[in-house]
């Protein structure tokens, strides 16, 4: 979407998130979704606990020990030659990190987490840095934005648009999990029928007060609510208000099964849709199906399945292709904030972090956040205030990029 300001080039901008990310350029907490320990540990494991069966590391020999035993033992001696074939064995099946610069959304499949899904992304691509906008369930498909690289700095702006998604609700069960790995916690013969169905959606539209279910990822005194509903600990989860922009009822598939399509805001629970839905109808209900078809500017068109990726990847390895193909430029997140163009003796000021005085009849008028664009090529993220623009965010997009044609057609 296209916006102006007088004078000045301007272009306009899972179930379950975490609810916690703000939208702070200079946050220094870690990354949704970013592969480490610490997003590890978010999936029910812990990295400073060693797998079962595994064998401790050895501690690390005292200083100078082997260093001077090896230069006792000199060039010679066998196992200083066996040790580095061994080495240079295993240094051949590295492959080195790269820089990758954009936007993977891919089309999750169905039983994949989300960590693992950001996990392969960053293999494939050889990523030095990726992280994902937004968690969705397992059990869920659709549309997983996975950020790469100076990307990562954007995520923020995908996390606060909005999500739709398409379920199927089962009716005639409630479960603790609200979807169908839990177990069952309420059970009724009554069936709503799909004039009942619409009758009751007004009271899900709009600002509402929604409990998390019990399995999500709300932290609770510093753990997960899900690994103590493991645990059999039920904690009281407080309400809180989440925005549904539009609920509808699309399909009846029978009298058990009926099919939605909501478009919310961050930190709604589909799940708690069917489950709240459910028991004011009397008849309870549970999430069969979730598929999410929208995430802030990225929507089904933009999604790649994982097969297609593996497929460009092996291409790009023999030189029929390049994984530049599947991805999006890093401002597309970028696409309901305005764009500001600056001269390249402005650039090299935001660059180096200094702010730039904007004067004369180009000056924009309006104040807030602006990403700065130099020949059209995205520089950082500022804020305009008191005559200056000040950097917040600046990219270095030295790598792999998106590809010229990728970006036409975004």
């Amino acid at each position: 979407m296209a916006v102006t300001m007088p004078g000045v080039a301007i272009d306009s901008k899972d179930d379950e998130l975490n609810g916690t990310e703000k939208n702070n350029f200079n946050s220094t907490s870690p990354l949704v979704g970013e592969v480490d320990a610490r997003s590890a540990a978010g999936e029910g494991f812990s990295p400073r606990t060693p797998a079962p069966g595994a064998t401790p590391l050895p501690g690390p020999p005292p200083q100078g020990g082997r260093g001077q035993e090896e230069r006792a033992r000199g060039n010679n001696d066998p196992r200083g030659d066996d040790r580095g074939g061994k080495q240079r064995h295993n240094n051949q099946f590295r492959r080195d990190k790269r820089d990758v610069h954009g936007w993977v959304i891919l089309d999750k499949p169905i039983g994949m987490t989300s960590t693992h899904a950001v996990a392969v992304i960053k293999r494939l691509f050889s990523a030095k840095r990726a992280g994902h906008a937004g968690t969705l369930d397992p059990l869920a498909s659709g549309g997983l934005p996975i950020a790469l690289g100076e990307a990562t700095k954007t995520v923020p702006f995908v996390m606060d648009g909005r999500k739709r998604y398409r379920f199927t609700v089962a009716w005639g069960e409630e479960r603790d999990t609200d979807d169908t790995e839990g177990r069952v916690t309420q059970i009724s013969e009554l069936r709503a029928s799909a004039e009942a169905i619409r009758a009751l959606l007004p009271q899900f539209t709009g600002l509402i007060e929604q409990t998390p279910p019990q399995y999500s990822a709300i932290k609770i005194a510093g753990e997960r609510a899900y690994d103590l509903a493991r645990d059999g600990e039920i904690v009281p989860l407080q309400p809180r208000p989440v925005e549904i922009h539009q609920l509808t009822l699309v399909d009846q598939l029978d009298s058990s099964h009926s099919v939605f399509e909501a478009e919310c805001g961050k930190g709604t629970y589909v799940r708690a849709l069917a489950r709240d839905i459910g028991r004011l109808l009397g008849c309870y209900g549970h999430i069969c199906a979730l598929r999410r078809t929208l995430v802030g500017p990225f929507g089904e068109s933009d999604m790649i399945p994982l097969e297609q990726l593996e497929a460009l990847c092996d291409r790009a390895a023999s030189g029929e292709g390049s994984l530049a193909d599947a991805l999006l430029p890093v401002e597309t997140a970028l696409d309901d904030i305005p764009a500001l163009a600056v001269t390249r003796a402005d650039a090299a000021r935001l660059h180096r972090g200094q702010a730039v005085l904007l004067r004369g009849r180009d000056a924009p008028n309006s104040s807030g956040t602006v990403y700065v664009t130099v020949a059209g090529r995205l520089l950082a993220l500022a804020e305009i205030g008191n005559g200056e623009l000040i950097p917040r965010r600046v990219f270095n997009l030295t790598g792999l990029v998106a590809s010229h044609g990728r970006n036409e057609k975004v």
